[in-house]
């Protein structure tokens, strides 16, 4: 089996990649994806990731190593499937700031910069707001924002507002300041659109010059004397095979396996490489380095009426109501996203610059001790997350050893600079603040759960790392960087140094932490990379 281009990983940045690369005919293009198909019924209902989420047939599972024996060991919970983690997220489409994207440019990385990058983003979206020369209604993505709002989130908005945080109509605006809905990649009639239903729809699916080839996973990167990638070594079930790329390999695998497939290839640090036993083709030390992550609080509230929670709504036979309700109208709880609102500030910085974010759930989780599945509150409640938006603290991902089918090791060091642990306790000292504002008195009873306990910036911090958890957008293992700097996995191309034919293309190629979630900047980069490359390929 052969392509022009082999793509590892049908994941968001897989899906776009495929796309665009198969769109003129040139190029024969192979997407190679470990998991399924999207044919669930479940991906389509928003909230139906609750039980993707717990079906290892959909979600990859990963261990995390704490840096202390008292916080339990996370577990990182990634898409499995076409589409990724697209099609098990909360569907929170946010951009960042241009600020952010410039700041790569700054740092070298030509053609990064915003102006590039908001091209990009608008060629991918369908607004349902009016078009502007910010966005677009030309894209395959639709993006949908609440207009009206329930009078618990006006209280919020109105409650923000108060404390410095305009009203936005939308979060993807030029200044981020602010508070408003969630963007949602959620279709008119209320179902998720994953980037396999995007970008791989049954027109891309029909070109002659793609093929996508699920259930198959990739095992390591095959490189010539000449240290060029000349394909990728497979496994199905028990069958091992070789997929030939005449032109180039193309990781799209995240933020996890886009390090490992490469050390257990020989592409890494030298000194990890020959501690599992890989024959080093490339010494590359900052393969699995850079580990960032948005690490978030989820502090709860007690609400006083039912009406302002879907807790209710979301456990026992009110839960098989609220399902024949979706699948009748579209409606209820069942057809939002994670979050339904938006803030963003500067607790830190003084510069204007938003430094945290804020999304606000109606919903609220049992929390007690000894229940043996995630369930809602019987009270009614709802939650926070809150966290840096541009975190500084950096882990690492390892591959334990050769064995492909043996998890990597991943040390996230969350908390672990001065600058997240400042912005992490003036955030939710914030938070705290607009919870009290006596415009929310009629629905808000107080904060509930172990953060409520904790009052000083050292007991902040300390519930925050015993109670909180990662935002799931890891980025850096792979990052990009300029000719200049030597700790650069890629180059501007997304091409990773020392060798040949091999680029990364996924969030492990960011150099630093968008002021977002990331699976809009994801879209985005992957849409920029394929002008790259069809640039480049074509030369």
């Amino acid at each position: 089996m052969q392509a022009d281009i082999v793509i590892a990983g049908g994941g968001t940045a897989g899906s776009v990649l495929a796309n665009r690369l198969s769109e003129d005919g040139k190029l024969k293009v192979l997407l190679v994806e470990a998991g399924p198909d999207d044919t669930s019924p479940l991906i389509r209902i928003p909230k139906g990731m609750a039980r993707l989420l717990s079906d290892p047939e959909h979600t990859w599972y990963y261990p995390t190593t704490p840096g202390r024996d008292d916080i339990r060991p996370e577990v990182m919970m990634r898409g499995r499937m076409l589409g990724g983690s697209s099609g098990i997220n909360g569907m929170v489409y946010h951009r960042g700031q241009p600020a952010d994207y410039d700041r790569w440019e700054e740092l070298g990385l030509v053609g990064w910069g915003w102006t590039d990058m908001l091209r990009c983003f608008r060629a991918i979206e369908n607004h349902m707001l009016p078009e502007t020369g910010w966005r677009s209604k030309a894209g395959p993505v639709p993006i949908r924002v609440a207009t009206s709002f329930p009078p618990l989130l006006s209280a919020m908005i109105a409650a923000a507002a108060a404390k410095g945080l305009p009203f936005k109509e939308e979060p993807n605006l030029p200044n981020q300041l602010g508070a408003g809905p969630v963007a949602e990649n959620i279709d008119r009639s209320s179902k998720r659109v994953s980037a396999a239903r995007a970008f791989l729809s049954p027109v891309v699916r029909r070109r002659p010059n793609l093929s996508i080839l699920t259930g198959t996973r990739i095992e390591r990167v095959l490189f010539d004397a000449g240290r060029r990638a000349t394909g990728v070594v497979c496994r199905r079930g028990s069958d091992a095979f070789e997929i030939a790329a005449s032109r180039e390999v193309i990781l799209c695998a995240g933020t996890i396996e886009s390090p490992k497939i490469p050390q257990i290839s020989g592409v890494g640090p030298a000194a990890l490489l020959k501690r599992i036993g890989v024959p080093v083709v490339h010494d590359s030390p900052g393969v699995g380095a850079n580990y960032r992550d948005h690490y978030c609080v989820q502090p709860q509230w007690r609400l006083r009426h039912h009406r302002d929670s879907e807790n209710r709504e979301l456990r026992g036979w009110r839960q098989g109501w609220s399902a024949l309700r979706y699948m009748l109208s579209g409606c209820g709880p069942l057809g939002y996203g994670s979050h339904r609102l938006a803030m963003f500030a500067d607790v830190a910085s003084g510069n204007g610059r938003a430094d945290a974010q804020f999304l606000f759930a109606p919903y609220s989780l049992d929390q007690r001790p000894g229940l043996e599945k995630i369930q809602m509150e019987a009270e009614p409640g709802g939650h926070f997350a809150v966290f840096p938006l541009r975190g500084t603290s950096q882990g690492v991902v390892e591959a334990a050893s050769a064995d492909p089918n043996e998890l990597p090791v991943i040390r996230p060091r969350y908390l672990d600079s001065a600058y997240d642990r400042e912005v992490t306790v003036a955030a939710v000292r914030l938070m705290r603040r607009i919870m009290a504002d006596p415009l929310l008195a009629p629905f808000v009873v107080g904060e509930t759960g172990e953060l409520a306990k904790a009052h000083s910036d050292e007991e902040i911090i300390e519930a925050a790392l015993l109670h909180g958890s990662s935002a799931y957008h890891s980025i850096g293992t792979c990052r990009m960087g300029s000719d200049g700097d030597k700790d650069a996995v890629l180059d501007a191309s997304l091409r990773l140094r020392g060798v040949r034919s091999l680029r990364v293309v996924d969030c492990s190629v960011m150099p630093e932490q968008v002021s977002a979630n990331t699976m809009a900047p994801v879209m985005a980069i992957a849409w920029r990379a394929s002008e790259i490359i069809r640039e480049q390929l074509a030369g």
